[in-house]
């Protein structure tokens, strides 16, 4: 029988677009379940603002009466009008090892941003570079960590088999955690405290946080505009982010420094690795995944760096010395033994460097985010 796409319009559609990836990752040790309160949440168009000023579809693909695939659309509207570009995106791809599948899920896309005048598609990328995003690449053999995609090696044949080209790379490190490389930090921190009149805020409650949630995403506004993907954050989306990520931080390990007005300088905001207590509750918070995830976030040895910036005035004079002083100064005290990267573009050779001078770094996971021309008219 072959392949028919239908579009997701229906709640009941929706839960199966939602929970079809543990299916299909049903015997993928190594893929980790989303937290599927979030993407509940996410993929309502009524509870999630990105859908009020960007374009998006869903596809089911049904094969002998079963879904068998997913697909996202997206028309990043605010992207495209700073950048002045005419883009559609796909994010959200899963599919079983099916070519047929895979290329009836790709082209609903391509034919839905044609009618929309696109000309080029992206992808996987969703509404910004705060969803996963790219194909996992190389590190197939490694866990997923959260907020990633773990996608299988076969997704890259059959995305360039469809006259896709590599376009954003993006890498991963795993670096480890140690008093020789806190002591590396803390020598150079002394002289950049000195020279510099700036103050460090440290939390022991998330309560003390939230005065610095706005002045936080107002920064990442101000500093995030060369990354791929990036747009600027709304007052809505600055509330989703916080909701949606402020009860799983530890306040200890979220860094700030100010200026002598407390106007906000730099921050760095690190989470403990929640993968083995998400896996464990397969991605639900009830009855028991909550109980799961606070236990990992006192326990968890490993590390997840989720969030830093600098204002532009004071980049390249030290303030990342002051602030991985005082996260690893942090991290040690809390029984952390290494701490993950996240992704960052391959092409950012200068914040790759600074980790490549830590000793015992390790590179363990590759992406790739692919484009391809689309025909109009």
């Amino acid at each position: 029988m072959s392949v028919s796409i239908k579009e997701v319009k229906t709640r009941e559609d929706l839960k199966t677009f939602i929970y079809l990836p543990e299916k299909i990752h049903k015997n993928h040790k190594n893929w980790l379940h989303p937290l599927y309160m979030d993407d509940e949440k996410f993929f309502d168009k009524d509870k999630n603002s990105l859908f009020k000023h960007n374009k998006a579809v869903l596809f089911l693909a049904h094969e002998n009466g079963k879904a068998v695939g997913r697909i996202m659309g997206v028309i990043p509207t605010d992207y495209n009008k700073f950048h002045g570009k005419n883009d559609a995106r796909f994010s959200f791809f899963e599919c079983f090892e099916n070519k047929e599948v895979f290329n009836a899920l790709i082209n609903a896309v391509e034919t839905w941003a044609e009618s929309k005048n696109c000309t080029e598609i992206i992808g996987p990328m969703a509404f910004s570079d705060k969803e996963p995003q790219g194909f996992l690449t190389k590190g197939f053999e490694e866990k997923a960590m959260l907020v990633t995609n773990h996608s299988f090696p076969f997704m890259i044949d059959f995305i360039k088999g469809n006259q896709y080209e590599n376009f954003v790379d993006l890498v991963q490190y795993d670096v480890p955690i140690t008093a020789q490389i806190l002591n590396r930090y803390k020598n150079f921190n002394e002289r950049v405290s000195k020279n510099l009149k700036i103050k460090t805020v440290e939390f022991t409650s998330t309560k003390a946080v939230k005065p610095y949630v706005k002045p936080v995403f107002d920064l990442i506004n101000k500093t995030y505009t060369e990354i791929y993907g990036f747009t600027k954050l709304t007052e809505d989306e600055m509330t989703e982010f916080a909701e949606r990520f402020l009860p799983l931080l530890n306040p200890k390990l979220i860094k700030m420094i100010t200026d002598e007005n407390g106007e906000l300088l730099a921050f760095i905001i690190a989470m403990a690795d929640l993968s083995e207590a998400i896996k464990n509750s397969r991605g639900r918070i009830l009855p028991f995944g909550w109980a799961r995830i606070l236990w990992a976030m006192k326990t968890s040895k490993r590390l997840q760096l989720l969030l830093g910036a600098i204002h532009p005035k004071y980049q390249n004079k030290g303030l990342d010395a002051v602030l991985a002083t005082m996260l690893f100064g942090s991290a040690l005290k809390l029984g952390f033994k290494t701490v993950d990267s996240h992704l960052i573009m391959k092409d950012n050779l200068k914040m790759r460097g600074e980790i490549e001078k830590l000793e015992g770094f390790n590179l363990y996971k590759e992406y790739c985010i692919f484009r391809k021309n689309l025909v109009v008219g």
